[in-house]
């Protein structure tokens, strides 16, 4: 820690290298969404089939599930509460009657001695998926428009706003874009995780714009890249601690979660790196460029009188 408080870096010398790194991670992502031709979608946006049978004697998730991968199913979920278990399996499987004789058969071969018995067994329409990906980019519009209306109002500028946004989008992208890549199912633990990210990343950045209008209200003369970089290293060790934490409670949880939660802690993982990131590399380099822009563009409007003043 001392280490990191003593360090120096220029951050804002470094933007153009920052900013090619970004463009490069973008690009992969959308690389990965046109190899995959778009996500692989779960069964809350697809629809297919569920189905709900009881045991005899209880049973435990991981058994079930090895039960019905070694039987076949290859996307599905499971709900289980003691003698009862709930599969729900994307609409690829086939007709309901092939659905249900593929998840007799697993658990014949597993479970020989656990007779089960069909309580139910039903299609899931799509209808429900578009419902779910309407309200999913409900949720991203207005968590964006919301955090730009907040951070212009807090630090009176909406291009501090806008920069805030362009770093959560940068890092929701290329975050999609990795579950993109590894084929993993979208579903509505996803959008969760990808809102997770969001959140973190928009509260370092919070944090950093903090330091720097405070900065600048203190260091006027100053030159705003200076000022910048001196905002950074000073959060710098704030922003360490924070993403190693989280780091180390989602790489656990992605090792040793199980299949649940498998998928949610591998974008945390991803997520709150991008969110550092972004914050440091992105949204103040953003900040850099288009302040700096405008005074410039002042200044050359003073030297042509359209503007007085000094």
């Amino acid at each position: 820690m001392k280490f990191i408080n003593s360090i120096n870096i220029d951050f804002i010398g470094k933007r153009r290298v920052f900013f090619v790194i970004s463009l490069f991670m973008v690009a992969v992502s959308v690389a990965a969404f046109i190899y995959r031709g778009g996500p692989n979608y779960g069964i809350d946006f697809t629809g297919g089939m569920l189905m709900q049978v009881s045991f005899e004697k209880n049973v435990a998730l991981q058994d079930v599930r090895r039960s019905l991968e070694e039987g076949g199913l290859a996307s599905f979920e499971l709900q289980t509460s003691d003698k009862m278990v709930m599969i729900r399996a994307k609409k690829e499987v086939g007709s309901q009657q092939e659905f249900e004789s593929k998840v007799k058969d697993a658990f014949a071969v597993k479970f020989d001695g656990n007779p089960i018995t069909v309580d139910r067994v039903e299609y899931v329409g799509p209808s429900v998926g578009e419902y779910l990906s309407r309200q999913a980019l409900y949720a991203f519009l207005f968590a964006f428009g919301g955090m730009i209306v907040y951070i212009a109002f807090r630090f009176k500028s909406t291009l501090w706003g806008i920069a805030g946004v362009v770093g959560i989008v940068h890092d929701v992208i290329i975050a999609f874009g990795m579950v993109i890549l590894v084929n993993k199912e979208v579903d509505i633990v996803v959008i969760a995780a990808l809102l997770t990210v969001a959140g973190y990343s928009i509260n370092d950045t919070i944090v950093l714009f903090d330091r720097m209008r405070e900065n600048m209200r203190l260091s006027i003369k100053e030159d705003l890249g200076t000022m910048i970089n001196k905002s950074i290293n000073a959060v710098l060790l704030r922003t360490v601690v924070t993403t190693v934490t989280v780091f180390i409670v989602s790489g656990t949880l992605f090792f040793l979660g199980g299949d649940v939660i498998h998928t949610f802690a591998y974008i945390m993982v991803i997520g709150m790196s991008l969110g550092a990131f972004s914050t440091i590399c992105i949204c103040a380099p953003l900040v850099y460029v288009w302040e700096t822009g405008k005074r410039d563009r002042m200044r050359a409007a003073r030297q042509q009188g359209f503007i007085r003043g000094k």
